[in-house]
């Protein structure tokens, strides 16, 4: 089975993050985002993957083929203009062939088990199978409608009046099938590839009960890196094994003054902290130099920029 994983997107929702490093590669506890949906890849045995690339798309391409990724082949499908999660997949029909594959989205910190994934989707019958998760944020996230067993709309989008607290995670069992109802130009998977599906055959669905974090926005991504307990815990160990990297808070390759007080913070590589600095509750991607005395509060900083969160939400679902 190959893995198609869709990292053209432009990341806007990530600005200013985004203006000068792609969103597939802006890390989460110090590990590239992208390279959380390579490790499920090849935990689960899941090896071929056809990665799509745009914005900063050269960029993705040179970090891949720098990096240590023993036992994946990546392949890549440049998109000199954005084509969107449907046109994206459909550029990449005659490289996924006549088999099923999984779809990955690149902005998800997630543990689902693809195995068991791929299992239910043997199970259905039918020629795509969905990952959804619960959780109460459904009507802001965008919920799925779910009856006996199979999806049937999103957010109501078919006026099928169905109504859940399930979400789409971003990760999905496919048959080559899908690629008769998509679009090759700009388009949408939901509304061209899975609304096709629902009528000719079927959309089943995996329910998913575990870690599941989508790093879309900067107030997702911050939290993703601040509530670092469930990444670590379940993720840590698996992900060294599988591809060499783990996440974690602090770089061995960041300079920090002894002084320096840290909290519930990740620090980069290359970073550098001066004296009586204090960090809480925030984030500092690769380069950041701190002026002796700098005080950084439920921030997110890059070597161009600062943006100030708001409190963490403790009421976040994992």
């Amino acid at each position: 089975m190959k893995a198609f994983v869709l990292a053209a997107g432009l990341g806007t929702r990530l600005a200013p993050l985004t203006n000068h490093t792609p969103k597939p590669l802006i890390p989460v506890l110090n590990v590239p985002s992208l390279f959380y949906s390579f490790f499920l890849l090849k935990q689960a045995g899941i090896t071929e993957i056809i990665c799509n690339i745009h914005h900063h798309g050269d960029a993705i391409r040179r970090f891949i083929e720098t990096s240590d990724l023993t036992g994946l082949t990546i392949t890549f499908s440049e998109e000199p203009e954005i084509l969107g999660t449907g046109g994206g997949l459909k550029k990449c029909e005659k490289l996924l062939g006549d088999d099923e594959f999984i779809l990955v989205n690149s902005d998800i910190i997630t543990d689902i088990d693809f195995n068991a994934l791929i299992s239910q989707h043997h199970r259905s019958c039918c020629p795509g199978t969905l990952t959804l998760f619960e959780t109460p944020e459904a009507a802001t996230i965008g919920y799925v409608g779910v009856e006996d067993g199979l999806v049937k709309d999103f957010r109501d989008m078919r006026h099928t009046g169905l109504v859940s607290s399930f979400i789409y995670t971003g990760v999905a069992v496919l048959s080559p099938k899908i690629f008769r109802f998509m679009n090759p130009k700009f388009s949408g998977i939901v509304d061209t590839g899975f609304t096709g599906l629902i009528d000719n055959g079927g959309l089943s669905f995996y329910q998913h009960r575990g870690v599941w974090m989508d790093i879309g926005t900067m107030q997702n991504y911050w939290l993703a890196n601040i509530d670092t307990p469930s990444v670590m815990n379940h993720l840590a160990v698996p992900m060294k094994r599988a591809i060499g990297i783990s996440p974690h808070s602090i770089s061995s390759e960041a300079i920090i003054s002894p002084d320096a007080k840290l909290s519930r913070s990740v620090i980069g590589k290359g970073c550098s902290i001066g004296t009586e600095c204090t960090i809480t509750n925030s984030i500092l991607l690769p380069g950041v130099t701190l002026q002796p005395g700098s005080t950084i509060i439920n921030a997110v900083v890059d070597p161009y920029s600062i943006t100030i969160m708001d409190e963490p939400n403790q009421n976040r679902n994992k």
